[in-house]
């Protein structure tokens, strides 16, 4: 769960105006940024912040668990984003299978090819908030609630199986896909950054039109369980006989260390409002909370 819920719950409790203007103020970035991570539309994020909020100032002050808020406001704001939601550019409506989503060999050769950071990957880690953002809003919409809510809200399983209504298996499958489907997302991204000789020209990835190679039955049920290995969610036994397949194949080491980049930027990612907006709408929300409860509004 995102840290700044848990200190909003506790600065709310201080019946203080400028603790609860910071409350709020931490409630707004929470939901902004994960419409913008679901929706991607900065007027709609907008509306549901304030919509969201809104509606759960006359709640604030009886939730005393953090979990308890947590899964209210994303299932509020979940519900309200789909509501309005536009179609993203670019967004597969087929599901993600995961024979699509395996590197085959040209992929895992060129990642070999490419174990050290080039220039070309180091010039695009300035632009991977931007490019990461895009990959998320092109997943099919069922997959990218799992991934944002779990990877980038910090939500555990069984919370993001309550959001959204799904048992915890099934948030895991979708999960795993996202992530794959993100890793692969960014690996082309980084791909067409790259300007490789005119005498060595690259050969393009696979695309969803040519069938992917099926690949043998041990790799791919390994292939399936890499977001649990990552979790720390198999049994010891399995995770031990993974983990020495993985460290035997210097393709998997790569690759595994690829999805696991990857992961690392959705945890980071944050998209932060406009402060000016942010500001008008936190001075009406904490004057309201305020009338609510009883207590007097002087913020400094």
């Amino acid at each position: 769960m995102r840290p700044q819920l848990l200190k909003a719950i506790t600065l709310l409790r201080d019946d203080h105006p400028d603790s609860v203007s910071e409350a709020i103020r931490l409630m707004q970035d929470t939901v902004y940024s994960f419409s913008m991570k679901v929706c991607g539309h900065p007027e709609d994020a907008e509306d549901t912040m304030q919509e969201v909020l809104m509606r759960s100032l006359p709640h604030l002050a009886r939730i005393e668990d953090p979990r308890a808020l947590a899964v209210w406001l994303y299932t509020v704001t979940r519900n309200r984003c789909w509501r309005m939601r536009r179609t993203s550019a670019g967004a597969p409506k087929h599901m993600l299978s995961l024979d699509e989503l395996m590197p085959d060999e040209v992929e895992l050769s060129r990642m070999l090819q490419d174990g050290a950071a080039s220039p070309e990957q180091e010039a695009l880690s300035g632009e991977q908030a931007q490019l990461l953002q895009r990959a998320v809003l092109q997943l099919p919409q069922n997959y990218r609630i799992v991934l944002v809510l779990h990877d980038m809200e910090d939500l555990d399983t069984e919370d993001v199986a309550k959001v959204l209504g799904l048992t915890p298996g099934t948030v895991r499958v979708r999960l795993h896909r996202a992530r794959l489907a993100v890793r692969k997302a960014m690996a082309q991204s980084a791909d067409k950054v790259a300007d490789p000789p005119a005498s060595a020209p690259r050969i393009p990835l696979p695309t969803r039109k040519r069938a992917p190679k099926k690949r043998p039955a041990e790799c791919r049920e390994l292939f399936a369980n890499l977001s649990e290995y990552v979790d720390g969610r198999l049994a010891p036994k399995t995770c031990d006989e993974m983990q020495s397949h993985i460290e035997a194949c210097p393709a998997c080491v790569i690759f595994l260390r690829d999805l696991r980049n990857a992961i690392d930027r959705c945890e980071k990612l944050d998209v932060p409002c406009d402060s000016q907006v942010s500001q008008r709408l936190r001075a009406l929300l904490t004057r309201e909370y305020l009338r609510l409860v009883g207590l007097p509004f002087a913020l400094k």
